[in-house]
């Protein structure tokens, strides 16, 4: 084939390729098979391989990805990605519509879904996508182009050839694409992503585009940032006609949008839109008001950091009722028992729900919850199922409360109530509890710990199933040829593990004492500690007091620690840890007071450091992280999505400062 002809094929294939596309995807209706499709996708991928003087990045074959990237690039914003006010509700939705009729008269509003995703900036020149970025702190975000081009929803060439556009939009991922995706992790053996946000973040923040193309990101647009989209360079006139301008270029805009004017009106849209949000293919958590005259956004103006024209009305986490059809009892790695419900399955929050937190006995009693009972149950934070309240006046199950076992479910030992502060804790106290064993194990590997990739729950069980282990230091004499004969572990799976075991030897002390599974000592606790010791020799050296003089650790978790290194099998463990060449010195310590003396609390997505970056640049200025907001708290470190903390940190005031201010305290 010469290049003239090869150029004319793959200009054919590429644009058969984008009408099947949109006929697919867009409007539901394929023309051609699927084995069809994707042999006219391989014929222009080879092509492209053997003709690389015609590659594209319009092309169709850049929907599943290209070469990985070494790390993300910093992007500016030319116009600044803003956040709204939030309203709670109806009354405060009522006061800001008051305020703009006072300044503005009547006025029509575009009321709209509140996509819970990820925003991003998307660039066009000439019509054709020339690049993509995360909104980050609304100025700096990340150019993560290559992953954007994987999502379908994207035009990478717009209907007409439009100079310059810059579009701001959503990433979500639907419903039905989470649920597969957790499937399959599921049968992997790797743990589920939270909810469909956090799996959509993370998704388009992989290095490797081929990750992100493989995970069937959509997106909606749902405002014109820069640029005018139509060929003579015109202003649209309000955010109504802008938004249908850029679906007749080939955006897929806001769906559920009304454009109305009267209050009660308003009112039942967003009801409207709340009754309908169980069954939407895509995670909605408010919706957005925003005046649709642009004219009157002009004349309204903004704020320090959000506008005057717009709020958006936040919805209360979403209820289900459901039956508990049963208590289950589960063995921690402290020994502590915790209940958790057995539910009739029920859709809740983008996800189908049939367990529950029961936390512990006072919980289950102080509400009066029996089996078979109706329940409703919510998510806490949108991720953590659990159960609001029981509805004992539908009862029809058991007549007697509910009691926890007098013996281990997992060893038959006798349980014991705890009396030394932690309450309602019901424990075992065996030592050699299997229960225990198992996820001190899974905890040993966890993230914060010793972060062993890919050695989860189901790995873990095999292995002490299969004798490979007995507790965490025969992870250490573990071989690629033992591991890749269990289930479901071939032989580049058991080599990975094997890697990830060796590199967690390197771990340092901080990590080992988290890892240790010590009652009380978290991840905070075990930096002070080992900043303050150095070593895992003089730890188990240390007397109560000495423990009890570090900041941050109490009496309880000074006893905690005395009591876990008096024990001879917990030293005994300590020995063959370091005998397999597992680091006990601290490998940390702050090597700056700038930050001493301030406790700091991160919440949301930072535009360019990852909240394990952002606490070690904290630490080792001399400063402290929490993970609750209280009037002890310094600053407030907020980025893209904060939550719950940032309102808290508003409430008590806190101040509120971005990731730029910090590196500036820095």
């Amino acid at each position: 084939m010469t290049q003239n002809e090869a150029k004319l094929r793959i200009e054919e294939l590429r644009a058969s390729l984008r009408y099947h596309a949109k006929r697919y995807y867009e409007e539901d209706a394929p023309e051609i098979s699927d084995f069809e499709y994707d042999a006219l996708f391989r014929e222009l991928g080879d092509l492209e391989a053997a003709f690389p003087m015609f590659d594209s990045p319009t092309s169709p074959t850049k929907r599943v990805g290209g070469m990985a990237l070494d790390k993300f690039e910093k992007f500016t914003h030319r116009v600044p990605l803003g956040s709204l006010s939030d309203v709670f509700s109806f009354e405060e939705l009522r006061a800001f519509l008051s305020r703009v009729r006072e300044s503005e008269g009547e006025v029509f509003y575009s009321v709209e879904p509140k996509i819970d995703g990820l925003s991003v900036a998307l660039t066009y020149e000439n019509g054709v996508f020339v690049r993509g970025a995360t909104r980050g702190d609304g100025n700096i975000g990340e150019d993560v182009t290559e992953n954007l081009r994987t999502v379908r929803d994207i035009p990478l060439v717009l209907n007409e050839p439009i100079p310059y556009l810059c579009v701001r939009g959503e990433v979500y991922m639907p419903r039905a694409v989470f649920e597969e995706l957790n499937r399959a992790r599921e049968e992997a053996g790797e743990s589920r992503f939270a909810n469909p946000r956090n799996a959509a973040a993370g998704s388009l923040r992989q290095l490797d585009s081929k990750i992100t193309a493989s995970r069937r990101l959509s997106i909606f647009i749902f405002n014109l940032q820069e640029g005018s989209p139509y060929m003579d360079g015109r202003a649209p006139s309000s955010h109504t006609e802008t938004l249908d301008r850029l679906a007749s270029l080939g955006f897929t805009v806001l769906p559920h949008r009304a454009r109305l004017s009267d209050a009660d009106a308003i009112e039942s849209h967003i009801a409207a839109l709340g009754k309908e949000r169980p069954s939407l293919p895509f995670d909605i958590d408010g919706a957005v008001v925003k005046a649709d005259d642009l004219g009157v956004r002009t004349s309204l103006g903004e704020l320090t950091s959000v506008p005057r024209w717009a709020v958006a009305y936040k919805y209360p986490p979403e209820q289900q009722e459901t039956t508990l059809e049963g208590i289950t009892v589960q063995v921690g790695r402290t020994g502590v028992l915790t209940p958790t419900a057995e539910l009739s399955p029920v859709r809740l929050a983008g996800s189908t729900v049939s367990r529950a937190t029961l936390h512990n006995l006072d919980f289950i009693l102080s509400r009066d919850i029996r089996i078979g009972d109706r329940v409703i149950i919510q998510k806490a934070g949108d991720i953590i199922p659990e159960i609001v309240r029981s509805l004992p006046e539908r009862r029809t199950g058991a007549e007697t409360p509910f009691s926890m076992p007098t013996v281990c479910p997992s060893c038959g030992k006798p349980t014991v109530r705890d009396a030394d502060g932690e309450g309602a804790a019901v424990r075992c106290t065996y030592t050699g509890c299997p229960a225990q064993r198992a996820r001190g194990i899974i905890h040993f590997a966890s993230k914060g710990a010793m972060s062993i990739d890919g050695l989860g729950e189901q790995i873990v069980c095999a292995l002490l199933d299969a004798g490979l282990i007995r507790d965490a230091s025969d992870l250490y004499t573990l071989k690629a040829e033992d591991v890749a004969r269990l289930d479901r572990m071939g032989e580049k799976s058991a080599d990975n593990l094997i890697r990830a075991i060796d590199a967690s030897r390197a771990a340092g002390l901080e990590r080992l004492l988290f890892a240790l599974g010590i009652r009380q000592v978290g991840e905070a606790a075990a930096e002070a500690i080992a900043a303050r010791f150095g070593t895992l020799e003089a730890c188990i050296a240390a007397s109560f007091d000495e423990f009890a003089a570090v900041d941050d650790i109490g009496p309880i978790t000074a006893s905690g620690l005395c009591e876990f290194f008096a024990e001879q099998d917990n030293l005994a463990l300590c020995a063959r840890l370091a005998d397999a060449g597992v680091s006990t010195v601290a490998k940390k310590a702050p090597t700056a007071d700038t930050l001493a003396g301030l406790t700091f609390v991160l919440t949301g997505t930072l535009p360019t450091l990852s909240r394990d970056e952002a606490s070690a640049k904290i630490k080792a200025a001399g400063g402290k992280v929490s993970g609750s907001v209280s009037k002890k708290t310094s600053y407030v470190v907020a980025g893209e999505a904060a939550g719950s903390k940032l309102t808290k940190a508003n409430e008590l005031g806190v101040p509120v400062i971005d990731e730029e201010a910090l590196l500036k305290m820095l």
